[in-house]
């Protein structure tokens, strides 16, 4: 392989999808947004994307299966109170170098720009490096008026003191040059872990956006699994404090003696 290129599994004709980006990131936010909204709604893959800016290894799933590492497209027609159809890529990794980003970004916007795409959004996590109680959703946009739409929706703008790492920012920058307006949601999340709470903060704001029922029981069992998982983490962030200051009181000692 020498080059990016997307492979088309089925033909499929669609009426001004909006785009939804979901690739791996922090806390892996987007991505579990995304896998849910396509198991949820049955979404169809239609492509699958392939790059040797991809690191350079596969996954083997619990039965010993190889899975070559890679980018799905999936679509949707005619959902939410709107009856838009949906575009929706989700993977198991992103480029390895920002020029690996940047050929990775800009095959997935001519190609989702063919079907006709004008409006994206982008998911992702935004990390803390600590326990949050309950996650905020930040974002941005590529206009005032979106920014705007942002803000009646309870989401907190990403302002001058960051910018967005990775696909989610350089897709929205790209497909800005391609005539396509969006917005990137992120869901506070301390990014050591998979983060079903902040995924399932994105996906109530996300869902009241694009007026998508969407049924988040399965998101909510993860989010207690991740309320478990968090509580861990603090407990053992405390245990290894309690090391600390117990070794730096016996070496205290040892000079005092």
């Amino acid at each position: 392989m020498k080059e990016t290129f997307i492979k088309t599994i089925e033909n499929v004709d669609l009426n001004e999808p909006i785009f939804i980006e979901a690739l791996p990131g922090i806390g892996h936010v987007g991505k579990l947004v995304a896998e849910h909204m396509i198991h949820e709604l049955n979404a169809v893959k239609f492509a699958e994307l392939y790059s040797p800016a991809f690191p350079p290894q596969v996954f083997v799933d619990e039965n010993g299966i190889i899975e070559p590492m890679k980018n799905e497209f999936y679509y949707l027609k005619s959902h939410g109170e709107d009856n838009r159809d949906y575009i929706i890529l989700v993977g198991n990794t992103q480029g390895l170098s920002p020029e690996g980003q940047y050929e990775i970004c800009s095959a997935i916007i001519d190609f989702v720009g063919k079907h006709g795409v004008k409006q994206i959004y982008t998911l992702g996590g935004l990390g803390t490096g600590q326990p949050v109680d309950k996650p905020k959703v930040f974002g941005a946009a590529t206009t005032k008026e979106l920014a705007e739409m942002l803000k009646g929706h309870n989401v907190t703008l990403r302002t001058a003191d960051g910018g967005i790492i990775g696909a989610s920012g350089l897709i929205l920058g790209l497909g800005m040059s391609n005539d396509m307006m969006g917005v990137c949601l992120m869901g506070e999340t301390p990014g050591y872990f998979i983060d079903a709470e902040a995924s399932k903060a994105v996906l109530t704001i996300l869902q009241k956006i694009l007026k998508v029922e969407l049924d988040i029981a399965k998101l909510e069992e993860r989010a207690e699994e991740t309320r478990k998982m968090i509580s861990k983490a603090q407990q053992m962030e405390k245990e290894m404090s309690d090391r600390m200051n117990i070794i730096q009181g016996e070496e205290d000692l040892r000079y005092i003696g």
